[in-house]
């Protein structure tokens, strides 16, 4: 894709985040300062977000005309739960472009990645900082922190400064290491590439985590020590790989690149799948997976795909 292209789908994505922003109630003065600044930025920003509202008011115009007749029966029960259902209407378009994307609270972060897009940055102090899939950090060199609010981040400090992630889990605390940090609702997983951390569990005792371990961080304390999977760090280089993985926990992985809605029937939870997979095409991974097992592939939109055991040949 060229830069042209990447900037204008970039300002797009940005302009529904916005625009979801401000629908939700959630946004202070400062959020429509920030807005406006953005917007003034450059003719592209622009652009979109005139786009995204004329998209917005296409959305909104429509159920009006439909319903207007049943909004002037004198029922105010029925006219109060029309009314509730055309506001949660005219917001469609934005929650849909922003589906499978980051939570409100992780778009005011100062880096982050949509579904299926990775993010690779060059800090100041000379780390570099990898972003996968719908991941969020903020970044304080002065404060030397990096706080992951959601998803899944690598780190490498080459130097003797250490740099602490902050996680809702407790802390990890990096110097002339190579680190990835994932984060959900439950816990976090941190594993070591090169070096050693130093970790900072919200409760419990700190250890310490050297390269080829991994630990889970949850509410509780940390887990007990373990060798990660060294196929688990493909992301990086956007590619997933698998070695005689069962097919369910593959797809649950490849479900976190792709917006909308990837399902499958219980039956094709057990089959074995061995492979590397370019994480930028995931239809072509799905269509991979067809052509060497025994399932098909159902779309009946980009956004909707089952897939189903394959029917026997006559």
């Amino acid at each position: 894709m060229n830069t042209q292209a990447s900037d204008s789908r970039q300002a797009v994505r940005a302009a529904a985040q916005w625009l979801a922003l401000l629908e939700s109630g959630g946004a202070n003065e400062q959020d429509r300062a920030n807005l406006q600044r953005w917007r003034d930025t450059c003719a592209t920003h622009e652009q979109a977000w005139q786009k995204a509202q004329a998209l917005r008011q296409r959305f909104a115009d429509l159920p009006s005309g439909l319903a207007l007749s049943s909004l002037d029966r004198p029922d105010p029960a029925r006219r109060k739960v029309l009314k509730c259902a055309l506001g949660a209407v005219a917001l469609v378009p934005a929650a849909w472009l922003i589906s499978r994307q980051l939570p409100l609270d992780a778009w005011r972060a100062d880096l982050h990645t949509a579904t299926g897009e990775r993010q690779q940055t060059r800090l100041a102090d000379g780390s570099a900082l990898q972003l996968n899939t719908a991941s969020a950090v903020d970044v304080n060199l002065q404060a030397r922190r990096v706080k992951l609010i959601e998803g899944e981040m690598s780190l490498t400090v080459p130097g003797d400064s250490p740099l602490t992630i902050q996680t809702r889990f407790g802390n990890v605390i990096v110097s002339r290491s190579e680190v990835c940090v994932r984060q959900d609702a439950r816990g976090c997983r941190v594993s070591v590439y090169n070096g050693a951390v130093q970790l900072q569990p919200l409760h419990g005792a700190a250890l310490a985590l050297r390269a080829g371990q991994q630990v889970s961080l949850q509410a509780a304390g940390a887990g007990s020590i373990s060798a990660f999977d060294t196929l688990a760090p493909g992301w990086r280089e956007g590619v997933l790989m698998a070695k005689d993985q069962p097919l369910g926990g593959f797809l649950r992985e490849l479900s976190t690149y792709r917006p909308g809605v990837l399902r499958w029937e219980p039956e094709l939870e057990t089959l074995r799948v061995t492979g590397s997979f370019r994480l930028d095409d995931t239809d072509r991974v799905l269509a991979l997976l067809a052509a060497s097992l025994p399932l098909e592939v159902l779309s009946r939109t980009r956004y909707w795909v089952t897939l189903l055991p394959r029917k026997n040949s006559v």
